[in-house]
């Protein structure tokens, strides 16, 4: 941030909280509770990390209401401080606005429609008859197919490729027939979407990216996959055709989700996850082995090819003991 930064007490005045200590220091940003110095501001949200606030040389904390008398420094108190440090850094960090908002190497297709205060930087393609919706951004080298639709405050990060044809084909004796991809990409309100992510069109009907979900990079939407609103994931994750994602839904980095599976509203799926079956009621969901020693893990996985007689034994030895036990 630039100028003379924001006074803690315009903070809380803009963003509530209290404030306990001088409201008349000056932020110009932020940083870790470890590393933050002068005119810098941090926050507290994982009690693991308490040591540090009372060591910390931040100008100024953000801490729950639980944690407030752990430092003497000048403290916002907020019941979710990393969601107000969140508020704060936009502040002290506002966007950026480019000169041009349309850089002038930008392709337009026939009949694009540019919402009121949208940005597309450097490179970026807009197939015929897609829009975008206002304030959204489209960072350097998108790429938005014909008829795909974005929605209002998008915020579309660098070599994202929106409404390429889904991986449909039928096999032709030895060859592979392709099916045209006829559906479009619907992309809701307030959506970010990650560097080099790739939302592929539907087939027949439409690929559909509810309001307010936020995809890392790197990420694979297959064709006809539907995404809840609120819905968050991680990096390099795999999503394959026509699975459905409901509402404030989170996948961990890497997960995987096989096509044609249902997850209901409010599952959350662990890293490294592969998702074989529908998962329809709210929960944490969990299918990777923890980390081991090589040697370790080739001794379990040849335990893992046995399971399936080592549990005809056990239902053997259970119909045995059960025949004895009718004896006596």
């Amino acid at each position: 941030m630039t100028g003379e930064g924001i006074r803690l007490d315009e903070i809380v005045a803009r963003l509530g909280g209290s404030l306990l200590g001088d409201g008349a220091v000056r932020i110009w940003g932020v940083g870790t509770l470890a590393g933050a110095g002068e005119g810098q501001i941090s926050f507290l949200s994982n009690p693991k990390y308490r040591s540090q606030l009372a060591s910390t040389r931040a100008a100024a904390v953000i801490v729950p209401p639980a944690m407030q008398d752990g430092t003497e420094r000048p403290r916002i108190v907020a019941a979710n401080s990393y969601t107000y440090y969140a508020r704060v850094a936009q502040l002290l960090y506002p966007a950026r606005q480019p000169k041009t908002p349309v850089h002038p190497s930008v392709v337009l297709g026939q009949d694009v429609q540019l919402g009121e205060g949208v940005v597309i930087h450097a490179g970026c393609v807009i197939g015929d008859g897609a829009s975008i919706g206002d304030g959204s951004v489209l960072h350097p080298n998108v790429t938005v197919y014909a008829g795909c639709r974005i929605g209002k405050r998008a915020l579309i990060h660098a070599g994202a490729v929106i409404g390429a044809d889904g991986f449909g084909f039928a096999k032709d004796g030895e060859a592979w027939l392709k099916i045209p991809q006829v559906g479009r990409v619907i992309i809701g309100d307030d959506v970010e979407i990650g560097a080099n992510t790739t939302i592929d069109r539907g087939a027949i009907e439409d690929t559909v990216i509810g309001d307010g979900v936020k995809l890392d990079n790197q990420i694979q939407v297959g064709h006809n996959v539907v995404i809840g609103d609120h819905a968050a994931m991680a990096g390099c994750v795999g999503i394959a055709g026509s699975a459905r994602i409901g509402r404030r839904c989170t996948v961990g980095g890497g997960a995987i989700i096989l096509g044609h599976l249902e997850l209901g509203d409010d599952v959350h799926v662990s890293s490294g996850t592969l998702v074989a079956k529908s998962l329809k009621q709210p929960g944490q969901y969990t299918g990777a082995f923890p980390v081991e020693r090589h040697e370790g893990w080739l001794k379990n996985a040849a335990h893992l090819r046995h399971l399936s007689k080592l549990a005809d034994r056990v239902h053997e030895l259970e119909k045995k003991l059960s025949e004895l036990e009718k004896k006596s």
